[in-house]
């Protein structure tokens, strides 16, 4: 074992990370071991990854750490008091079934859930604490409060749409993030988002309709999380705007829900509840 875990005090929280070799697995890794309070336990990667074997502190780059990267979620859950998934959502999935059979806290970043899928997370929330958001960060979590009372207000008269801005390798659009600030959007006026929303436009669209949610993607580079939220009527424009430039707001925010899961009693809770945000 490696003098660094050797200073770690066996007291602290034991941290567990799906997903150790991505963007988020990485960082989060960096962000435990300079932490005070927590400790990493555990890391995980898909069955046959190449770095299966291999040091985690090495992978992350990092001075070894003695941790082992196994393909055994449930040596990952069994090992931590709360493990953090920033993953894809079948292997989400897999882990909050070992989560429910272990009692471990279950953090979940990962996005581009299906309906039926967010069932069985509901399902494997009744039996341990799984806090899940599409976005970690304390600043998002505000736009989300902030989006749902200014739609609120403003009411019908003022044409919404959402516009997000990723890196060029993210997966899933709308992003998780855009979503949910649609969906906040929409239960500010007391609609059902899917019976609202314009996810693309593209050839002869036609006027926009009355009271549509419209939602424009962009891809490229680097760009951690760009976000916007836009109000507009005729000779006026509202537009509430978060720019996240490194991802350790993510990390942060992963942690500080693992550590207010824990002791908490089955159920899904969102970051609202971590950072006490009312409606």
């Amino acid at each position: 074992m490696s003098p660094v875990m050797e200073e770690r005090n066996v007291t602290e929280v034991a941290i567990g990370v799906a997903g150790v070799s991505g963007r988020m697995g990485r960082m989060l890794v960096r962000e435990i071991c300079t932490t005070s309070g927590v400790r990493l336990a555990a890391a995980s990667e898909a069955p046959e990854h190449d770095c299966i074997g291999g040091d985690t502190g090495e992978i992350v780059g990092l001075d070894p750490l003695g941790i082992t990267v196994s393909e055994d979620v449930t040596c990952l859950f069994g090992s931590s008091q709360a493990v953090i998934d920033f993953t894809t959502p079948e292997a989400t999935l897999a882990h909050a079934a070992v989560a429910a059979e272990t009692g471990t806290v279950h953090v979940i970043g990962t996005t581009g859930f299906s309906a039926k899928d967010e069932a069985v997370l509901t399902r494997a929330a009744e039996k341990t604490p799984i806090v899940k958001a599409p976005n970690m960060s304390l600043g998002i979590n505000l736009l989300f409060a902030l989006t749902q009372r200014v739609a609120g207000i403003l009411g019908d008269d003022f044409d919404v749409e959402i516009l997000e801005f990723h890196h060029r390798d993210k997966a899933d659009a709308p992003s998780g993030t855009a979503l949910e600030l649609g969906r906040a959007a929409a239960a500010g006026r007391g609609v059902d988002l899917d019976t609202v929303s314009v996810i693309s436009r593209d050839g002869q669209t036609g006027a926009r309709h009355d009271g549509d949610i419209g939602f424009a993607v962009l891809r490229g580079g680097d760009v951690v999380g760009d976000h916007s939220v836009i109000f507009a009527d005729e000779g006026e424009r509202v537009e509430l705007t978060h720019r996240a430039g490194d991802r350790r707001i993510y990390a942060r925010g992963a942690l500080s829900a693992a550590l207010w899961a824990l002791g908490r009693d089955p159920g899904l809770y969102g970051m609202k509840d971590v950072l006490g945000l009312g409606d």
